[in-house]
């Protein structure tokens, strides 16, 4: 966010403290109207012209930029997709350490793909049935995006965490 002396435009599209349209007006105006009522010229986008900005008192200015950083952190396309491979032959305490391991990625807000890795169609169901258990211990910190998908050699399945 720019503001007040280092917006470069020579003219700015005002918004005023009430949200009313104040137009078109040079920059230097904008800038005086702003310092009489002691608050901020805030350019809101650089990517038109003239650029749209808002006059904002100084508290205000923070909050709004704070709550728009909140909003990126919880945007779901900011989600990294954590991948976790398995397979069917893994010791039982090897499960429990890759469960907590999705707990844990589930909890900091990032996504989880289990890739369980299958030898036939036989070992397909039995990997179907694991992804399912797993889905299911984990529902408390995610839900799934997609259904149970086995192809070929393995299983996949994505579960995002709640919000």
């Amino acid at each position: 966010m720019i503001k007040n002396e280092k917006i470069k435009a020579t003219e700015v599209q005002l918004t005023g403290l009430n949200g009313e349209d104040l137009g078109i007006m040079p920059t230097r105006e904008a800038l005086a109207l702003a310092k009489q009522h002691k608050v901020d010229l805030v350019c809101m986008s650089l990517m038109t012209s003239p650029p749209p900005c808002k006059l904002i008192g100084a508290g205000a200015a923070r909050d709004e930029a704070q709550q728009a950083k909140k909003k990126a952190k919880k945007s779901p396309d900011k989600r990294k997709v954590k991948e976790i491979r398995l397979h069917l032959q893994m010791e039982d305490h090897d499960r429990d350490v890759k469960q907590s391991q999705a707990e844990r990625i589930l909890k900091k807000g990032d996504s989880v793909k289990f890739v369980i890795q299958v030898h036939g169609p036989k070992e397909g169901e039995a990997g179907k049935i694991w992804a399912e258990e797993l889905c299911k211990a984990l529902k408390e910190y995610g839900s799934k995006t997609t259904g149970v998908q086995v192809s070929g050699k393995q299983v996949v399945v994505q579960l995002d965490p709640r919000d």
